[in-house]
């Protein structure tokens, strides 16, 4: 397998290589994160751009944001830092990778959005990646970190951090089925950060199937399954038709979000 790493965008550069000079090309799998759909759906891959402009293929799995904090920190769940927050919004400063509109981003504006507060009243800092934000984090530079649960697997039990909340529907399993979600808390607080693979819009039908067949004999492989563990990753097994689905469903929810913050044009 030869893999060629094209920085830029998170994944604008990839997506417009394949527009260009790869859109028939059925050897050509692209990976991306939820992160590529939210930037189409703020206009950041360019004008006109559409998240419908190639061929989604399978899920490689699935993370979910979590609210970090110091393992001294005062909270000791998410309720009790929403409660502060609507208290006094400045009050908590909050640090992740990416800037306004981005995912880590995303999740602070909807923690302010379900205490009914306008999002410009939040503190954040933002840094280069999920590394420098946990440094910052653990060096009481900034009190909240809104990551991914995966960013998490080799602190979980060190006594270092605290995770408030999981942005998931329900609890997660081993390594995570003891973290509380925010739904269990009574905030409805929900952020899947799924990973997969497309294909550029002119590969065939029979191509696609090709490959569709293929990711779905690798989703209930074993050895697949314990390779996504040790990545922080759980099962999300799409491919085909029920991946296209699933990745419409989050680019329209990115969408709204994207016009209720105020991050594209109204």
């Amino acid at each position: 397998m030869s893999v060629r790493f094209k920085p830029g965008g998170v994944g604008a550069v990839a997506m417009a290589q394949v527009l260009s000079s790869g859109r028939d090309n059925a050897d050509q799998l692209v990976a991306f994160s939820a992160g590529s759909i939210l930037n189409i759906a703020q206009g950041k891959f360019g004008r006109g751009v559409s998240h419908r402009e190639v061929q989604w293929l399978a899920a490689a799995g699935v993370d979910y944001g979590a609210y970090v904090v110091r393992a001294d920190a005062p909270w000791e769940n998410l309720l009790q830092l929403a409660q502060q927050l609507q208290a006094d919004p400045s009050s908590i400063v909050f640090g992740a990778g990416g800037t306004v509109g981005s995912q880590d981003w995303m999740k602070t504006a909807l923690l302010f959005r379900e205490q009914r507060l306008d999002p410009k009243q939040m503190r954040y800092v933002a840094f280069e990646g999920g590394g420098d934000s946990l440094a910052a984090l653990l060096g009481g530079h900034v009190d909240v970190m809104p990551g991914d649960v995966a960013e998490l697997v080799g602190l979980l039990g060190t006594n270092k951090i605290r995770v408030l909340a999981v942005m998931s529907a329900q609890r997660l399993g081993t390594p995570f089925s003891q973290l509380p979600t925010a739904k269990e808390q009574g905030l409805n607080l929900v952020w899947p950060i799924f990973r997969g693979f497309y294909l550029g819009p002119d590969v065939s039908a029979d191509q696609y199937l090709w490959w569709q067949s293929r990711f779905e004999t690798l989703h209930a492989t074993p050895a697949f399954i314990t390779l996504q563990r040790q990545r922080g990753l759980l099962p999300l097994p799409l491919a085909g038709p029920a991946f296209v689905t699933y990745v419409e469903e989050q680019a329209q929810r990115y969408e709204r979000l994207a016009r209720e913050f105020r991050l594209v044009p109204q």
